[in-house]
């Protein structure tokens, strides 16, 4: 299950970012603040675990780190808000994932799209992937190094 070969998906990820949102609080997440949640959780896994959380490559685009695959599911919505899923198979996560989701999301989720997408800018893993190859693939490698800087 904690393997990026194996049962966990950038969607899965996605879709346990998703579930957190309330609504009704107006929490609302757009894709562009999703990319950059999910991207944030691919960093710290990395960082802390030495080992991807997914393996769906992160692409640096022009507002930032962007996983395609998810790109695509969610780009119908715009710059919109994405409904909650109907059901997250979290069960199917270990409690430490869980865990390790929910401090992700509680240390990013509370800022906006474009606040995430201006941290982004700032931090050497998408800036020189994107000044290099723009829509390259951002390196695990550089992901790793970089958040095991950020790491407390």
């Amino acid at each position: 299950m904690n393997d990026a070969a194996g049962n966990i998906t950038c969607l899965n990820v996605a879709n346990y970012f998703l579930s957190l949102a309330d609504e009704e609080a107006g929490d609302l997440i757009s894709n562009m603040k999703l990319q950059k949640l999910v991207y944030y959780a691919q960093g710290f896994h990395l960082a802390m675990f030495d080992k991807p959380l997914f393996a769906e490559p992160v692409a640096a685009w022009t507002h930032g780190p962007v996983i395609p695959l998810l790109y695509q599911k969610f780009k119908e919505f715009g710059s919109g808000p994405i409904p909650r899923p109907e059901r997250v198979l979290a069960d199917r996560f270990p409690k430490e994932l869980c865990d390790f989701l929910n401090e992700v999301y509680n240390e990013y989720g509370q800022y906006d799209a474009w606040k995430l997408r201006n941290l982004t800018h700032e931090e050497p893993p998408w800036r020189e992937t994107y000044n290099r190859e723009p829509g390259g693939c951002i390196p695990l490698d550089a992901m790793k190094d970089y958040f095991k800087t950020q790491l407390q």
